[in-house]
């Protein structure tokens, strides 16, 4: 069985739940795919599948460029126990010819959302030659690195600390307690510094702040040098200064409209068969692992906010975040609703039982057909990651044209 492009375009546009799967590799699915599609190579399926689209009765569509794999893949999630799963009409080639766009790289409508909230935030920013002379200057500023901790080790700005996106709001008062004192947010390229710099903003810190334009990738093409193996951890608000952060990102998180749960109303949204519910616990892998809600699995808060389509591949799913200190969730629901999704925090205490340890997620995948980012690493050519700023720069009008995204932005 088969579903239409424009069938998929309606599910899309009714936020009805779907799981539109690109079985190609990751490399090809990065040269050109719908906006909301997921990918899961072929010969990933039987590790991914269930943890990726956790409810058996999911309408699941499969597709790829030609290349034979979508009938093979329809036929390994029927064998999974996966129930409603078809054939996309004509493959990406279909969805190419009912004129619908095609969206490059990987993470692409986390991307796009970001470049969305500044083009309509006007998110400051400052270039690399600019945060190089403050530096050398010995100037008032705090660089706070937005992305994972092994990212933030493999390069960094100089005198960059690792403050990973959901860990902001609570590490930026003990970083810069001083609000004369400037802070400047990067990432690699774009995204997680916009958001890092937009969730600071949002919040009301006293300080001024600023991301870092383009990153370690504007960086780079500048000609300046980018520290290696750095250890520099931003450090954490004592206990008695937690409460401001809190009522902070409590109030981002309404404006954009995030609702809140008991336990024993995430009981009853876990007993709706006819919905897919992730429960994703946002803080940083050391405090998961050393106690976290039954049920919860593990994504620090920046990397479900800049890797949503591989957390939650079923669009239209619901989501439940959960955070012992609350920052963290609020913080990560108030992008997560700007993105479209229906999400909610668990307003429970962490002082009931426990489970300890990793959660199951699959094993990470090897090298084969993986896509090369240009802003991972320190080996990239300048054309590629040239090249990368100006399709980031181009996503606002690639939304506009493809009229399916639904984000809105506080």
């Amino acid at each position: 069985m088969s579903l239409s492009p424009q069938d998929v375009r309606k599910a899309l546009l009714a936020r009805e739940e779907i799981a539109l799967i690109d079985v190609r590799t990751e490399d090809a699915f990065a040269r050109g795919h719908p906006l909301f599609a997921a990918q899961i190579p072929l010969a990933r399926i039987e590790a991914e599948a269930h943890w990726r689209i956790p409810r058996r009765d999911t309408p699941v569509v499969v597709y790829d460029d030609g290349e034979g794999l979508a009938l093979k893949a329809a036929v390994r999630f029927a064998a999974l126990g996966y129930s409603n799963v078809r054939e996309l009409e004509g493959g990406l080639g279909g969805w190419r010819d009912a004129g619908y766009e095609l969206f490059e790289d990987v993470n692409s409508y986390s991307k796009a959302f970001g470049e969305l909230v500044e083009h309509r935030r006007h998110t400051p920013s400052l270039p690399a030659e600019q945060v190089q002379a403050l530096i050398e200057e010995q100037a008032d500023i705090v660089v706070l690195d937005a992305r994972r901790f092994d990212e933030y080790a493999t390069m960094s700005i100089p005198t960059g600390q690792s403050a990973p996106g959901a860990e902001l709001v609570l590490r930026a008062a003990a970083a810069a307690p001083d609000p004369e004192t400037t802070i400047i947010v990067n990432c690699a390229g774009r995204t997680r510094s916009i958001i890092g710099t937009q969730s600071l903003i949002n919040a009301g810190v006293a300080n001024r702040v600023f991301a870092l334009r383009n990153g370690t990738i504007g960086w780079t093409l500048a000609g300046q040098s980018l520290d290696t193996g750095q250890q520099r951890i931003a450090p954490e608000i004592e206990i008695e200064g937690a409460g401001d952060a809190r009522e902070r990102a409590r109030n981002v998180a309404y404006r954009a409209g995030v609702r809140r749960i008991s336990t024993e109303e995430l009981a009853y949204l876990k007993a709706d068969a006819s919905r897919t519910l992730y429960l994703y616990d946002v803080r940083l892998p050391d405090r998961y692992e050393a106690g976290h809600l039954p049920g919860f699995r593990n994504a620090q808060g920046g990397q479900l906010v800049q890797e949503t389509d591989h957390y939650a591949p079923v669009r239209g799913a619901r989501i439940v975040l959960s955070d012992d200190r609350g920052v963290g969730a609020d913080m990560t629901a108030s992008w997560l609703a700007q993105m479209g999704w229906e999400v909610l925090v668990l307003d429970a205490g962490f002082d009931g039982e426990l489970e300890t340890g990793r959660d199951a997620a699959p094993p990470p995948r090897g090298p084969e057909g993986r896509y090369k980012r240009p802003y991972e690493g320190t080996d990239n050519r300048a054309a590629a990651m040239q090249a990368y700023l100006e399709w980031e720069y181009g996503l606002v009008a690639q939304l506009a044209r493809d009229g399916t995204h639904g984000f809105f932005v506080i």
